[in-house]
């Protein structure tokens, strides 16, 4: 399975959805907390292109998005496939 992060705040409805779901299809997570900025903010908006909002997810080396993209992928039936393939 492959290596799945999170970066979240702790009263983001969006990041509150999206570790549900990865919980109820019993995916561990690496969650980093941005609340307060720093080095892992700076990290997550490197990494997520210039993105600011959370939560930004990443499957292995790829940037999903969002709580929104999460969702779409879950849908559309490409979650597991990326989980797989990472």
């Amino acid at each position: 399975m492959a290596q799945v992060e999170i970066y979240t705040k702790m009263f983001c409805g969006f990041c509150v959805r999206a570790k549900e779901l990865l919980k109820r299809k019993e995916i561990e997570f690496t969650e980093y907390g941005v609340d307060g900025g720093g080095p892992k903010k700076d990290e997550m908006v490197e990494r997520a292109g210039g993105r600011t909002t959370v939560p930004q997810i990443f499957i292995g080396n790829k940037h999903v998005g969002g709580c929104d993209e999460l969702m779409a992928l879950e849908r559309e039936g490409k979650l597991d496939t990326l989980l797989a393939r990472a």
